[in-house]
This record gives C-alpha cells, sequence and structure tokens, in this order.
C-alpha cells in the first residue's frame, strides 16, 4: 500500500485548475439556470486528475477491515461471511436487470423467488406469512410494531399505547417504539440476565400493545421463561414481538412462532448472509403468525392459477416496492445453497463456536454470567483489574494482531462489557489463532501494561484522543484548516 498517499485526504491533493475530465464541445448553446436554482458559490470540491483519484481511493480502501479479510467477532451484529454464489446469482443480467414496477407477467422468475423465500423464512421462523417490504432490520422493528398497532386499533383497542422493553435490549428496540408512537416501558433482568417474570407481572395491563424480546438476549442467553412470559402477555390482550438480531443460534434448532411469539423480523444480513452494505442497501423481513395476515402490508406476492401476482389488498404501507430484490435473491440463495438439512446446522456450530472460545478464555477474561452461552457471549474486562487494562485497550490492541475488535462496553449491564460473536462459518484454527491472540494480550496487560495501553501500534492510524474527539469533533477539511485550538 502507498502510505504516502493514503496519509493524505484528498483535499490535501487537489491542484487549482487541475481536471480529471474534458466535456465535449457544446453544441445546444448557454442557458443559464434560474437564480433560485443556483448555488451562491461553487462547491468546494477537490481539483484532481484521474489518476490521482484512482490511486487515493484504491489505497484508501485497501484499510476497509470487512469479513473478506479477516476474523470478526462483532458480537450483536453477526457479521457472517457472504458467499460468492450469491453475489453470482444476484448479478445475473435476468435478475439485475429488472426494475421494481415492471409488469407482473415479466418477471415471474423474480416473483417466485419472493414468494418462495416469504415461505421459506415462514416455515424456517414457525410464523404464517412474511412481508419483505422493509428495507432494514429497524425498518422491520417499526413496520413489526405498526402491524401490532393496527391490529389493536382494528379492535377498537386504541389505549393500548405501551411497548414493554427489557433493561438488555439493543437500543433499536425503545428507538422503533418511540417512532411508532409508542410509550416505552422497561422491565429488569435477574442477576442471571434473563427477564424478571416478577418484575415483568405488575407492568402488564389493558394499556399494554406488546413485550419487544431477543432470544436469546444481548447477552447471548436463552430466554428459559418465555412459556410463561407469552401465557402472561397474551393473558392481558398484549402481543409477543421477536426481535430476529439473534435468530443466528435458533435456525434449525427452534421457531419463534413455536414459543408464542406473534410477530418478529429477521435481518436477512445477519442469519441469511446478504451484505451488511455499509448501512445499505438491507432487508428486514417481518412474519406474523396465523389470524395477523389481513395486516401484513402491500405489495405482497401471492400466487394464483400457477402464475405470480403482485397483491395491493392491505389498507399498510411501507414502501412502493417489494423490498430489495438483490439482497432478497441473496438470502434465498444461501438458503437454497445449505438445503433443508444443512441449515439445521446454522444454530448449533454458531453455539458451539461462541462456548468454545468463552471456555478457553474465561481463565484471564471475567465472565459475569457463568453457563451455556448461543451465539455470543460477554465478558466483562480482564480477570486481573490490577492492571488498570480497560476493555478499550484490549480491543485496541487486537488490531495490532489483525483482528477486528469485538463489541465493547454493550451491553450497559456491564461497565467493561466486551461481546464476541464467532458465528458458525469459522474454522477451528481461525478461532484458536483469536484465542492465542486474546490470552497473549491479557499477558501483555501483566507484563507491559503500557504497551496494551497505547495501542494500536501497527495501523495506519495510531490512538486517538477519544475524549476530545467526542468533545470537539473536525468533520470537514475546511474546518481542519481553519481550526486554531
Amino acid at each position: 500500500m502507498n502510505n504516502r498517499l493514503y496519509g493524505n485526504l484528498i483535499f490535501e491533493l487537489s491542484h487549482p485548475g487541475c481536471k480529471g475530465y474534458s466535456l465535449p464541445r457544446n453544441h445546444f448553446g448557454h442557458h443559464e439556470l434560474p437564480a433560485n436554482l443556483r448555488r451562491e458559490h461553487d462547491a468546494d470540491l477537490p481539483e484532481c486528475d484521474e489518476l490521482t483519484v484512482v490511486r487515493h481511493y484504491t489505497n484508501l480502501s485497501g484499510n476497509n477491515f470487512g469479513v473478506d479479510n479477516g476474523f470478526y467477532p462483532l458480537g450483536s451484529c453477526t457479521m457472517k461471511y457472504n458467499p460468492c454464489i450469491n453475489e453470482e446469482i444476484a448479478n445475473l443480467p435476468q435478475f439485475a436487470n429488472l426494475h421494481p414496477l415492471q409488469p407482473a407477467d415479466t418477471c415471474q422468475g423474480a416473483l417466485e423467488v419472493e414468494y418462495n423465500l416469504q415461505h421459506s423464512l415462514a416455515e424456517l421462523t414457525g410464523m404464517a406469512d412474511f412481508t419483505l417490504n422493509p428495507f432494514a432490520g429497524a425498518h422491520g422493528e417499526l413496520t413489526g410494531l405498526m402491524i401490532i398497532r393496527s391490529y389493536h386499533q382494528s379492535r377498537h383497542d386504541d389505549k393500548r399505547v405501551k411497548v414493554i422493553v427489557p433493561d438488555s435490549a439493543h437500543g433499536t428496540n425503545p428507538a422503533s417504539a418511540a417512532v411508532c408512537g409508542l410509550e416505552i416501558v422497561e422491565v429488569k433482568s435477574t442477576a442471571n440476565g434473563l427477564v424478571d417474570v416478577e418484575d415483568l407481572k405488575p407492568l402488564l395491563g389493558d394499556d399494554i400493545a406488546a413485550i419487544m424480546m431477543t432470544n436469546p438476549n444481548t447477552l447471548g442467553l436463552f430466554e428459559t421463561e418465555i412459556p410463561e412470559i407469552a401465557k402472561l402477555v397474551h393473558a392481558c390482550g398484549a402481543l409477543m414481538y421477536y426481535d430476529g438480531a439473534n435468530l443466528n443460534p435458533m435456525l434449525g434448532a427452534c421457531r419463534p412462532g413455536d414459543m408464542g411469539f406473534d410477530v418478529m423480523h429477521v435481518n436477512l444480513h445477519k442469519t441469511f448472509s446478504t451484505p451488511h452494505g455499509g448501512g445499505g442497501p438491507g432487508s428486514g423481513p417481518v412474519g406474523v403468525r396465523a389470524g395477523l395476515e389481513q395486516f401484513l402490508p402491500s405489495p405482497h406476492v401471492v400466487k394464483a392459477d400457477g402464475k405470480f401476482a403482485v397483491s395491493n389488498s392491505s389498507f399498510n404501507h411501507v414502501g412502493a416496492f417489494l423490498g430489495n430484490f438483490g439482497v432478497i435473491l441473496r438470502a434465498y440463495t444461501y438458503i437454497l445453497s445449505l438445503g433443508r438439512e444443512n441449515i439445521k446446522m446454522v444454530g448449533p456450530l454458531a453455539t458451539l463456536n461462541a462456548n468454545y472460545i468463552k471456555e478457553s478464555l474465561k481463565d484471564v477474561y471475567e465472565l459475569p454470567i457463568a453457563g451455556l452461552c448461543k451465539h455470543e457471549f460477554v465478558f466483562d474486562g480482564l480477570k486481573d483489574k490490577s492492571t488498570d487494562v480497560t476493555t478499550m485497550d484490549v480491543a485496541k490492541r487486537l488490531l495490532d494482531y489483525g483482528y477486528h475488535a469485538p463489541t465493547i462496553y454493550f451491553p450497559l449491564l456491564f461497565h467493561q462489557a466486551m461481546m464476541i460473536e464467532p458465528t458458525e462459518n469459522e474454522s477451528k484454527q481461525t478461532i484458536d489463532g483469536f484465542i492465542t491472540v486474546l490470552r497473549k494480550i491479557a499477558q501483555e496487560a501483566k507484563d507491559t501494561p503500557d504497551v496494551v495501553k497505547s495501542a494500536p501500534h501497527n495501523t495506519p492510524i495510531a490512538r486517538v484522543d477519544d475524549v476530545l474527539a467526542a468533545k470537539h469533533p473536525i468533520l470537514t477539511y475546511k474546518q481542519l484548516v481553519n481550526d486554531k485550538d
């Protein structure tokens, strides 16, 4: 990698008057834009030749880290490898060149993919039917809550405006509920990290719309009291919502629908190996139990007389299109590639890998909740607290050894949280290498703590002042040049 070029911003490579292109002669005359459509000043863009631009961003891209580069143990995110066959199928011109609004009789193959994925997800999760419309996981959450609200409103049960959320929940849960116009009520966890049923009971009433749960929860623990919770929630007239963020260890082992959940969303970028996409495009399909199908949004793919069609019968809408088709196609390819038998191994292998790491490191890293975990688990910093080496220090030092850091300081139940998720894809050799490095860092914390505290040492950008960056962020090149503080 050319570190000299990488070490510069594109604005620092800019030279006034330098151009990377030349426009052809204008044969149509000069026509002024109306004043209300013009900028007051020219856009402050860098001026570079094409080769400089290409080389700069090529070198920059070499510093990106993803699952194609190395082990990515980011807990609560499931950074799963995206098989190449997914990309091959999605790039077929017969699929890639389709338009989302073309007539149904011209894209029967694509509609068949949508229809089959709806039913594949229903079979895998125990739901009756799915919508593929939502464009991301959080969008799926919002859609699911909107379905729940529509259900209560259809029964003229308008006072159900509260949603119960565990204190260990992912932040999108209360955020989605708030966007949906619902009030959040927190239920506490027990010392074992599970929803406290006794704390839940007094919260239930005729104003509760639903409870949102992730199973396993964000601590990687299986919620053993779900049958009791479902009984209590349904008894008060509310619905059970399943956040599919942690569906990975459940795949092939058990189904949310069988547990008593009424509505759920699935993160295709997590469980079904579609790209995370740097924030998009994504997909967050939403499933419902039998009896709630009418509340699924339109458009929806249906099959009649051997043909596929797009139905717009529902009064609910979250988008004009049938979701992000390329992402949906990748997920369906993944399901077909694994097949009926192999997809049953996803959950068990994800659970096996996580427990292997946990048991291999619990003598040097603090394990706040012992016992079997699922696809992920949480350490609470180093076991030896005398070194003053923090979770942040360990995460930074991991970068020196070529590993992406795990999720740190989440969940908030633990001060030095370090959440690790290996996924089901990684080999024992890769996992053993990760374990070896984490043990080495634990030893470095004892022998040479300053080395760990000052890490990273081998990355293009050294350790930054996190406090200064938070209090006084420099977000633009102009700010960098003009800021003298």
